[in-house]
């Protein structure tokens, strides 16, 4: 795939991202209290970032794994069929579950994932994302919690890429074509 010239324009700070992210852990702590043991499920490769920073935030125990579902391949368009690539290696049944997603936009990944993960019987099964792209939704598929809600722009970093670049940004960036 040959990728046109572009240029990032930063959209959120690295700071921004960091102060959501405390907000964040605080409530779901509060939601968890109590839990002997969350399993924190990152959606690879664009939630590592934000799995990372948000369950070093958490005040209370947890448990991290992961699952690859993809449904973009190196393009900037869902294909809307979502593939998992790598399946959990942990038993979840009876177990508290939080889903964390870098970004909801058509919806398609995170309802199929959540539909999958349903069928194994967690005690309680809650998704996060940390962009929301509500414009571009086309199932009703909303997470728990939201780190941010933005416009239908193509973005990078914090772990999002485009063709496999640019997830080390510290920040998340608007992809303007040259």
């Amino acid at each position: 795939m040959t990728q046109k010239p572009y240029v990032i324009d930063q959209m959120i700070s690295a700071k921004s991202i960091a102060a959501r992210i405390e907000d964040l852990a605080a409530e779901i702590a509060t939601e968890y209290a109590g839990t002997d043991k969350l399993v924190v499920v990152g959606l690879l490769r664009g939630s590592f970032v934000f799995i990372a920073d948000l369950v070093r935030e958490l005040d209370l125990p947890v448990e991290v794994d992961f699952l690859e579902a993809s449904s973009y391949g190196d393009g900037m368009e869902s294909s809307r069929e979502v593939r998992i690539l790598k399946d959990l290696r942990g038993q979840i049944e009876g177990r508290d579950v939080l889903v964390v997603e870098d970004i909801v936009d058509t919806g398609h990944t995170l309802h199929q994932v959540i539909d999958m993960l349903q069928t194994r019987k967690p005690a309680r099964l809650k998704s996060i994302a940390l962009l929301d792209k509500p414009t571009r939704r086309e199932v009703d598929m909303k997470a728990t919690w939201t780190g941010f809600e933005i416009p239908d722009e193509f973005v990078v970093g914090y772990g999002i890429d485009y063709a496999q670049r640019n997830r080390n940004l510290p920040y998340i960036g608007k992809v303007r074509f040259t």
